[in-house]
């Protein structure tokens, strides 16, 4: 029922969206028409993606994601279950959402519950972009981004924030045996490969792998540059932050094998506060 407490539950801020998060401060300056909507659309990213942080049994892992595929069904046709189910299912009629990028987040899980390996950086954007790409794209839909060129963006400013969280999280990935996601090629580059060397010995020369790596991720945000600006303020913010937080694991010289590196609080405030003052532009973004 909506203004029920359960649902309440899930507007801003909700369990996806803590106060002190990136993603509270991504929505804290967006349209207050908006906040709830855009909550909604990063607690369907967390309630999926939390399966891996929370099942250690793939097989219960699968099941649940399965469950997840079919209350999306459910959620369209607004009959979900889960209590973020009736403010998501009138977003999605409002704001017309495909249900594709949806289920790209469930793949991306999927796809890293499987261990699924890459090959080269280009497979590793892809895996970034079923996570934060999809995600980037529903919240460019949220702001009435219409355009191919402007959803496409969304996606590639989604995935490179998808890319610097994979970097920050590699060493947790590591410590639960998942080792699929670090390209196969640059692997081979510092004499490793998923066939000689497990998660364990990897983690050992995770550093100077990743410093190697974030090479790539910096070109993969070159390419953004010009259209960026145009973006809504909530991705726009995002991007602004793990620029800084890749900034910050460079500066420890990769040294995430063992530890989490975040920014503070304050940071991300004034940083998303000052990228809220810049670069406002019409909506929509020409091909041009």
């Amino acid at each position: 029922m909506p203004g029920s407490q359960a649902e309440t539950e899930w507007a801003f801020p909700n369990p996806a969206t803590p106060p002190g998060s990136t993603a509270y401060y991504s929505l804290r300056f967006a349209p207050a028409r908006l906040r709830d909507d855009l909550a909604a659309l990063l607690g369907w990213r967390h309630l999926v993606r939390s399966v891996f942080d929370e099942v250690s049994d793939r097989g219960v892992a699968a099941r649940k994601l399965e469950w997840w595929s079919d209350e999306l069904e459910r959620i369209v046709a607004g009959t979900g279950r889960h209590p973020l189910a009736s403010r998501l299912s009138r977003l999605i009629a409002r704001a017309n959402l495909p249900q594709q990028p949806f289920i790209d987040i469930i793949l991306g899980t999927k796809a890293i519950l499987a261990d699924r390996r890459s090959q080269d950086t280009a497979a590793l954007a892809d895996l970034a972009d079923l996570d934060l790409g999809a995600l980037s794209e529903l919240i460019a839909r949220a702001h009435e981004e219409s355009t191919p060129a402007g959803l496409a963006t969304a996606r590639r400013a989604g995935s490179y924030c998808g890319l610097v969280e994979l970097v920050r999280d590699s060493g947790r990935l590591l410590r639960r045996d998942r080792c699929g996601f670090l390209p196969e090629d640059r692997l081979k580059r510092h004499g490793m490969s998923h066939t000689g060397q497990g998660p364990t010995e990897i983690r050992k020369h995770l550093s100077p792998l990743l410093a190697d790596l974030a090479e790539d991720l910096d070109r993969h945000r070159a390419d953004l540059s010009h259209d960026l600006p145009r973006l809504p303020a909530t991705i726009r913010i995002r991007v602004r932050l793990a620029d800084r937080l890749l900034a910050e694991i460079a500066a420890s010289d990769f040294e995430v094998a063992d530890q989490r590196i975040a920014l503070t609080p304050i940071r991300k405030l004034w940083n998303a506060w000052r990228e809220s003052r810049l670069n406002r532009a019409p909506r929509g973004i020409s091909c041009s």
